[in-house]
């Protein structure tokens, strides 16, 4: 049995990320124990919930705890690497998880690095690999993405790449925007394409819904009208097979007016009608029913008069 590392090894940098719980407490290291009792700083995404954390494993810690998120975390990177630099013992934690991990700690990394500061990381639970294990998809390569974007344009920019994209892709998604997000991906992926949906990991509740992407869409409609859907939601979705983009489904006049629309959307953004359709045709993946930047400035006029866009 391997003795616990001792108060110098465990600070050998002074700058330790470290995750955290994604809801089994049970899943906490001893690393992680002894980093938070001997900590000087602790930056934490939330200081509420990581002095929850401490009183749950009964630790007791000196550690000054202080806020680190994505509204302060340029101005107060610059102050941690500091007092780093000047040997004060810092460790970084989210609310769960791995920091920088669509959670703050980024900014932290790259100042740290750009400042010669030494850093290190204490690994633990994930989400991602968790679901990704859980899911019944392929896992000899995946990609991940974090959350879905909530702006139309970037979100159907996403969909886009999903359409070709041949290894197992892993999301995260809230419980209000899940059901809604898999019927728009069964549009925009095709209905046949296999899924699994993820939530509450490793708690007591844990629940992992696999299937088609249209059975996925029907049943958290479903769900979400029973108002059943709680937790964080992971989404995993297989990769294409080879030369297959989920668009050839569609007709090229079909695949026009859908694409037309997020045209549109991108002149809402201050960008010109022709270099959003530029830029929309550019974007398709090879295969499929590709359809020409003009033919996309035509759509999206003809939709503009229609609509009144």
């Amino acid at each position: 049995m391997t003795a616990p590392d001792s108060e110098s090894q465990l600070w050998e940098t002074p700058v330790v990320l470290a995750a955290t719980p994604i809801g089994n407490l049970g899943d906490t290291t001893e690393r992680l124990r002894q980093l938070l009792r001997t900590a000087e700083i602790i930056a934490c995404e939330d200081t509420r919930r990581t002095r929850r954390l401490l009183q749950a494993l009964a630790i007791s810690t000196e550690a000054k705890l202080l806020s680190l998120h994505e509204h302060n975390e340029a101005s107060r990177s610059e102050q941690l690497v500091e007092q780093a630099a000047a040997g004060t013992r810092i460790l970084v934690v989210s609310d769960a998880g791995m920091p920088a991990v669509s959670d703050p700690g980024h900014r932290l990394i790259t100042a740290a690095v750009d400042a010669g500061v030494g850093l290190t990381v204490a690994p633990g639970a994930s989400a991602v690999t968790t679901a990704l294990a859980l899911s019944g998809l392929p896992t000899h390569a995946f990609t991940f993405g974090g959350f879905i974007p909530r702006k139309q344009s970037e979100k159907q920019s996403l969909f886009a790449r999903l359409q070709s994209e041949e290894w197992t892709t892993v999301l995260f998604e809230s419980p209000h925007r899940i059901a809604a997000v898999a019927a728009e991906l069964a549009e925009a992926l095709g209905p046949s394409r296999r899924a699994a949906v993820a939530r509450e990991l490793t708690k007591k509740y844990e629940e992992v819904l696999r299937g088609s992407l249209a059975e996925l869409a029907e049943l958290l409609e479903r769900r979400h009208a029973e108002g059943t859907l709680r937790g964080e939601f992971v989404l995993v979705i297989a990769g294409a097979a080879p030369g297959d983009d989920g668009a050839a489904q569609l007709t090229a006049a079909e695949q026009a007016q859908r694409l037309a629309e997020l045209v549109l959307q991108r002149t809402e953004e201050g960008i010109r009608l022709k270099d959003a359709a530029k830029q929309v045709a550019a974007e398709q993946p090879a295969g499929g029913h590709s359809v020409s930047s003009r033919d996309l400035y035509q759509a999206a006029l003809e939709r503009r008069k229609t609509t009144g866009e």
